[in-house]
This record gives C-alpha cells, sequence and structure tokens, in this order.
C-alpha cells in the first residue's frame, strides 16, 4: 500500500475511472468528430483515478501503464488547447 485509503473508496475510485476509459472509447467509436477535449479529458481523470486506486492495491505493471495512459491524454489535452490559441 503506497496511499492510505479505505479500501472501500480506493474501489469507488477504480470502478469510476474504469467508468471514464470506457466512456472515451465509446464516444470516439460513436462519434465521426469527436471533441479532443473530452475524449482526452475523460481519459486523462479515468488514468489519474486509477492511479489512485493502485496505490491502494498496488500492482507496478497496471500503475506503469496507467501513468503512461495518463501522460498521453495529457499531451493530447496539450496539442488540443495549443491547436486552439492557433485557430
Amino acid at each position: 500500500m503506497i496511499l492510505d485509503l479505505p479500501q472501500w473508496l480506493s474501489n469507488i475510485l477504480g470502478f469510476a475511472g474504469t467508468a471514464c476509459c470506457i466512456i472515451a472509447y465509446a464516444y470516439i467509436t460513436y462519434e465521426d468528430e469527436p471533441n479532443r477535449y473530452l475524449q482526452h479529458g475523460l481519459n486523462f481523470v479515468g488514468a489519474v483515478l486509477l492511479l489512485v486506486s493502485l496505490m491502494v492495491n498496488v500492482n507496478l505493471p497496471s500503475i506503469a501503464m496507467e501513468g503512461l495512459w495518463a501522460l498521453v491524454a495529457g499531451w493530447g489535452l496539450v496539442k488540443a488547447f495549443l491547436s486552439r490559441k492557433r485557430a
């Protein structure tokens, strides 16, 4: 255990993070022209929530994956903001 949270709260945060990532994937599959802020924002929030959950239920490979997922989603958000400023 890296983070001292109650197990029930860790599970709720993990399920919420999973829901965010699945909703983001369903959204980009459903929409022909998805909103990049919504897509990357949901992925970022989902990855962060899953990372918090994984700090209680430690699984190093999953922590690495979610950390990278958050970095990629953050990069996508930065690109979306920068392209908006240029337009």
